[in-house]
C-alpha cells in the first residue's frame, strides 16, 4: 500500500535569470552577441570552403533561423489519489508514456551535475551556447558528408532533447513522427538551428538552470526520463542519493540508452567502460580526487531494479478498487475538457501530470467489498453470476464506493490465464466500464409512484392489486403517442405476493410490491408523464443499443423475427431512453447500470435533486494548478414535495414492507425498494439516507450454455442465498456511511400526498352499465358488476350503487353497480297517515294486490278507521308488485 503525505515540489521550465544579475545579464547579452558572431565565423566558414557558399551569406542564413524556443511542459506520469478518513492520501495507480520526476536543483546529486559536464560538455559554464572550438572540428571533420555530429553542448543537446519532446507531444501520429524526423535531423541547417537556438536560451536562462532541464529532460532509456526516474528505476533511490560511481553511470546511459542501460546484463560491460570514462573527465577537471576516482573505477556496476509500476491493477490489488480506477480513467477519456476526442484525452491522460483527487471513501469501500466477496464468489459453476453496488453522496453526486465481486484487470494476457478477473465494471454505463446493465425489475417502481403523487394523488389513494391475464393496452393513455394510447391487444400480468388481493392503498402495493397496484396507478395516468418522470431523474439504459440483438434472441427476450428491428418506443427516440411499455412500469424491463440507480434514489431523498455522478473531487496539473474537467451537474429531477411523498412511502417499505433489511443498526432514518426480475435472474435493492444513496446488485450477468446447448440467463434461485446476497451487502455499506456521515429525518411529505382523497359517488341511476362504470373509472374508483336488482328503472339500466350516490369515498374505493331487472314498481308515498283502506286502494291502484294489515297499540283492527303508521317494504322503495305489501296500523284507543 503507498502513501504520500506531500507533494515534491516540481520544475515546469526553464526559469529565466533573476533581475538581481540584471547587470551581469547584459554584459553576458553582449558577450553572447559576440561570440555568436565568432561562432558563426569559426563553424561556418569551414563549411563555406567545400560548399561553395560565400561566408556572408553562411552568416546571413545563420542570423535569419528563428531564435526562440520555448521549453514548454514535459510529459509526466498522472496519477490517481484517495484520501483515508485520517486525511492520509493513499496512491490508487499511476500512468504514462514516459517514466518522468520532475526534480529541483537540491534534489540531484552534486556528482551527476560534475560528471555531466565533465564528460558532455567540459566549458559549459564558459561558453554562451555553443562551444566554438569543439563546432569547429566537428565541422571540419563532417562538413563533406554533410552530417555534423558531436560538438553538441549541453545547452544544444538540451534543444534537440525539447524539440524531441515537442514532437511527442503531438497526439495527431503522422504529424508527430514528422516533427521527430525533424528534430533528429543531422543536417547543417538543423545544427545551426540548434545553434541559435542554444545562444537564445543561453541569454534568457542561468547555467544552472539549463544543466537542471536537461537533467530533467534525458532520455535514460526505455520510457525512463530524467535523473530521478533513472535513480528510481535502475537504484532505486533518489538521486540525491546518488554515489559518484552510480552518477556516472546513470550519465553514461544518455550517451547511447540501448547500449549503456543497466537492465540489460549485457550492456553492463559496455556502462561500466563509459563510467570509467566519465570518471577519468571528472578527474581530469578537478570535480573528484583521485581517492574518488579510485574507489569509483574499483566499484562495480551493480543496478538494483525497481519497476515503476502503472495501471489499475495496482489500485485493485492494494484497495480493490480497479473498476472504479478504470472508471476514473474513462470519465477523463470522455470528458470534453482533456481533448476533442478520445484519443487526445487518452494521450493527455498519459502525459499530463494530472494529480487526480477522487471520490471514493476507503472505509464505505472496505465494508462494501468485504461483504459482496463474502457473499458472492467470483466464478460458480453454471451460472455467470455477478454483483456491483455504487454508493454516491446525495445532493453532489461524488461517487463514494464501487464495488464488485469480480477483480478487475484489463490485460487480456492475464485475463486469459485468471478467468476470475474481468475486464468488465458492472456499475457504470457502456462507455464507462462495457456492461450493458441490468435488469431492475421492481426497483422502477418509485417512478411511477413519483408521476402518481406528481399528478396530485396520495399514497393512501386505493388501487385493485390484483393478477390479470387480459389488460386491454388502449387502457393506457399515452398523448406522445400518435393515436393518444399505448397500443391496440392485451397483456398480461401475475403479482408474486398472491395473498395480497382486491383494493388496497398505493403504499401496501409499494411496500409489498404489488405489480397488479402498479398497473391499476398508470391506468389513471398518462405513460408519457411516467417515463419522462424517469428521464428527469436521469434514469436511463445503460448502453445505447436501440434494437434487438441476436443476444436477445438466444436468451428468449424477443422472438427470432424481432433481431435488428428497433426496441420498444421511447419518449424521445433517444436509444438511452428507458422503453415505455406498461410492463416497465412495475417491472423495469431495461438494463439500467447499478451507478444510475444509486443516482436517482438519490433524489428521492434529496427534495427531488438529481446530480450526474462524478468521481473525481480535483485536479491539479504538473504546476499544482487545477486542471478543469466536468463535474457533477445537478437539477431538479422531482419536486420537492413529490420526493417527500417517495420518500415517505419507501421509508414505509423500510419499516413495514419488503426492505426490512435496510433498516439502520444505528436508527438513521432510510427509505430502500428492492427488485427482482422474472426467475429471479436479478436482485436489487436500492436505497438512501439523507446524506448517502446505494444501489446493490445481484444476479446473472451474462448467459451461459444451458445442457441442451442453447445459451440463456438462468435463475439465481438454485444457487443457495445468491437471491438474498443484495441484502447482506447494502446494510453493510450503508451502516459504515451511517457512522460516518449521519442523517436526518426525511422532509415531511404534503397533506395531499398522504392523506386519502375523497371523492363523491355520483347518482348514476338510469344510466346503461358501461356508461356509469366509465364515469366511476375516471373518478378513480374500482367497479365492480354486482349483477341485477329487483327496480323499476328500464332494464339493464343502473338501478343502484353501493356506496350510495352522494356518498363520499376514498380515491380508489370499489363502488359495486346494481343493474335494473325492470320487474319491480315504486311502492307510492303518502301511505303512511292515511286510513288502511285508503293506503290499500293506493297500493291496488299501483300494482300491489297482496296487502298485509297488522296492529300496534291491543286495539281492534279496523282498516276503515285506524290509520297507518308504517309500510314495509316503505314508500319509495321498489319492489315486485307480487311481493307482499304490510300496513301497520294504529289500532289502540282513539287510533
Amino acid at each position: 500500500m503507498t502513501r504520500q503525505t506531500s507533494q515534491s515540489s516540481r520544475v515546469r521550465s526553464l526559469k529565466p535569470r533573476s533581475a538581481g544579475g540584471a547587470l551581469g545579464g547584459i554584459i553576458g547579452a553582449i558577450a553572447m552577441s559576440v561570440i555568436a558572431g565568432v561562432l558563426v565565423t569559426a563553424a561556418v566558414t569551414p563549411v563555406v570552403a567545400f560548399s561553395g557558399i560565400t561566408a556572408k551569406s553562411a552568416i546571413n542564413i545563420f542570423e535569419s533561423l528563428p531564435n526562440h524556443l520555448n521549453p514548454g511542459k514535459l510529459a509526466e506520469p498522472s496519477t490517481i489519489y484517495a484520501t483515508g478518513s485520517d486525511t492520509t492520501v493513499y496512491k490508487l495507480a499511476e500512468f504514462y508514456d514516459q517514466n518522468r520526476e520532475m526534480v529541483e536543483w537540491d534534489s540531484i546529486s552534486q556528482f551527476v551535475k560534475d560528471a555531466a559536464v565533465a564528460e558532455e560538455d567540459p566549458r559549459f559554464y564558459t561558453h554562451g551556447g555553443v562551444d566554438v572550438l569543439a563546432s569547429g572540428r566537428a565541422v571540419l571533420q563532417n562538413a563533406t558528408g554533410q552530417n555534423l555530429s558531436g560538438a553538441s553542448t549541453i545547452t544544444m543537446q538540451y534543444v534537440r532533447n525539447v524539440l524531441i519532446q515537442d514532437a511527442y507531444a503531438i497526439s495527431d501520429e503522422k504529424k508527430q513522427q514528422q516533427a521527430y524526423k525533424e528534430a533528429m535531423d543531422q543536417s547543417m541547417e538543423r545544427k545551426l538551428q540548434e545553434m541559435r537556438y542554444a545562444i537564445s536560451i543561453e541569454k534568457k536562462y542561468p547555467k544552472d538552470e539549463i544543466l537542471l532541464g536537461y537533467l530533467n529532460i534525458a532520455l535514460f532509456g526505455r520510457q525512463i526520463y530524467g535523473i530521478e526516474s533513472a535513480a528510481q528505476y535502475y537504484y532505486s533511490k533518489s538521486a540525491k542519493d546518488l554515489s559518484l560511481a552510480e552518477s556516472a553511470s546513470l550519465v553514461a546511459i544518455v550517451n547511447n540508452p540501448s547500449i549503456y542501460q543497466l537492465d540489460v546484463p549485457e550492456n553492463i560491460p559496455a556502462n561500466q567502460e563509459r563510467r570509467n570514462k566519465i570518471l577519468d573527465s571528472m578527474l581530469k577537471t578537478g570535480k573528484i580526487t583521485k581517492a574518488q576516482h579510485e574507489e569509483a573505477i574499483n566499484t562495480p556496476v551493480e543496478p538494483k531494479i525497481t519497476v515503476r509500476e502503472q495501471g489499475c491493477y495496482l489500485a485493485e490489488k492494494n484497495f480493490g478498487l480497479g473498476n472504479f480506477c478504470d472508471y476514473v480513467q474513462l470519465y477523463i477519456k470522455n470528458d470534453p475538457s482533456f481533448g476533442e476526442t478520445p484519443e487526445q484525452r487518452q494521450f493527455n491522460f498519459a502525459r499530463g501530470g494530472y494529480q487526480i483527487y477522487t471520490t471514493i471513501d476507503l472505509d464505505m469501500q472496505a465494508a462494501g467489498l468485504g461483504a459482496m466477496r463474502a457473499t458472492v464468489p467470483a466464478l460458480m459453476d453454471g451460472i455467470n453470476v455477478g454483483g456491483a453496488t455504487s454508493s454516491v453522496e446525495v445532493g453532489t453526486g461524488r461517487v463514494l464506493a464501487m464495488v464488485q465481486n469480480r477483480p478487475f484487470n484489463n490485460a487480456k494476457d492475464f485475463l486469459d490465464s485468471n478467468p476470475e478477473y474481468t475486464n468488465i465494471n458492472y456499475n457504470t454505463d457502456f462507455e464507462y466500464g462495457g456492461s450493458s446493465g441490468f435488469q431492475i425489475g421492481s426497483t422502477f417502481k418509485p417512478v411511477t409512484l413519483a408521476e402518481w403523487i406528481r399528478s396530485g394523488r396520495s399514497v393512501r389513494d386505493v388501487v385493485n392489486v390484483n393478477s390479470r391475464p387480459n389488460v386491454p393496452y388502449q387502457s393506457f393513455r399515452a398523448s406522445c403517442m400518435p393515436d393518444g394510447v399505448y397500443s391496440y391487444g392485451t397483456f398480461g400480468f401475475t403479482n408474486d405476493n398472491e395473498r395480497t388481493r382486491g383494493n388496497q392503498p398505493v403504499l401496501t402495493a409499494i411496500s409489498q410490491s404489488i405489480n397488479g397496484g402498479l398497473v391499476s396507478m398508470q391506468q389513471r395516468m398518462d405513460l408519457c408523464d411516467t417515463f419522462q418522470t424517469a428521464k428527469n431523474l436521469g434514469f436511463k439504459r445503460a448502453s445505447d443499443q436501440p434494437t434487438w440483438t441476436q443476444a436477445d434472441a438466444d436468451l428468449g427476450n424477443v422472438s427470432q423475427d424481432s433481431v435488428g428491428k428497433i426496441k420498444n418506443p421511447t419518449i424521445s427516440g433517444d436509444p438511452r431512453d428507458l422503453s415505455m411499455v406498461p410492463s416497465n412500469v412495475y417491472g423495469g424491463v431495461d438494463e439500467i447500470a447499478p451507478l444510475t440507480v444509486a443516482s436517482a434514489y438519490a433524489a428521492f431523498a434529496g427534495n427531488g435533486t438529481v446530480c450526474t455522478p462524478v468521481p473525481i473531487d480535483q485536479i491539479l496539473g504538473p504546476d499544482n494548478e487545477p486542471v478543469p474537467f466536468t463535474k457533477s451537474k445537478c437539477s431538479e429531477g422531482i419536486a420537492p414535495e413529490v420526493a417527500a411523498g417517495v420518500a415517505y412511502a419507501l421509508e414505509y417499505t423500510v419499516n413495514n414492507g419488503l426492505a426490512r433489511h435496510a433498516r439502520s443498526a444505528i436508527g438513521v432514518a432510510h427509505l430502500a425498494k428492492t427488485g427482482t426480475t422474472d426467475d429471479v435472474k436479478d436482485n436489487w435493492t436500492a436505497g438512501a439516507s439523507t446524506r448517502v444513496a446505494t444501489a446493490t446488485w445481484v444476479g446473472n450477468a451474462g448467459p451461459v450454455q444451458l445442457a441442451d446447448g442453447s445459451w440463456g440467463r438462468v435463475s439465481t434461485q438454485p444457487f443457495g442465498n445468491l437471491m438474498f446476497a443484495d441484502q447482506t451487502i447494502w446494510p453493510a455499506i450503508m451502516n459504515v456511511a451511517d457512522a460516518k456521515y449521519g442523517g436526518t429525518a426525511f422532509p415531511q411529505p404534503s397533506a395531499a400526498s398522504v392523506q386519502q382523497t375523497m371523492v363523491t359517488v355520483p347518482d348514476l341511476k338510469g344510466k346503461s352499465f358501461e356508461e356509469a362504470s366509465s364515469m366511476l373509472s375516471q373518478l378513480g374508483f374500482n367497479v365492480a358488476d354486482g349483477g341485477e336488482v329487483d327496480s323499476s328503472v328500464a332494464r339493464g339500466q343502473v338501478a343502484s350503487t353501493d356506496p350510495a350516490a352522494g356518498s363520499s369515498v376514498g380515491l380508489g374505493s370499489g363502488v359495486t353497480i346494481y343493474r335494473s331487472n325492470g320487474e319491480a314498481t315504486k311502492v307510492p308515498d303518502g301511505l303512511v297517515g292515511s286510513t288502511g283502506n285508503d293506503a290499500k286502494a293506493k297500493l291496488n291502484g299501483a300494482g300491489f294486490s297482496s296487502i298485509d294489515f297488522t296492529c300496534e297499540g291491543g286495539g281492534r283492527e279496523d282498516p276503515r278507521r285506524n290509520k297507518v303508521t308504517a309500510v314495509s317494504p316503505e314508500s319509495g322503495s321498489e319492489a315486485r308488485t307480487s311481493s307482499t305489501v304490510t300496513l301497520t296500523l294504529a289500532c289502540g284507543r282513539g287510533g
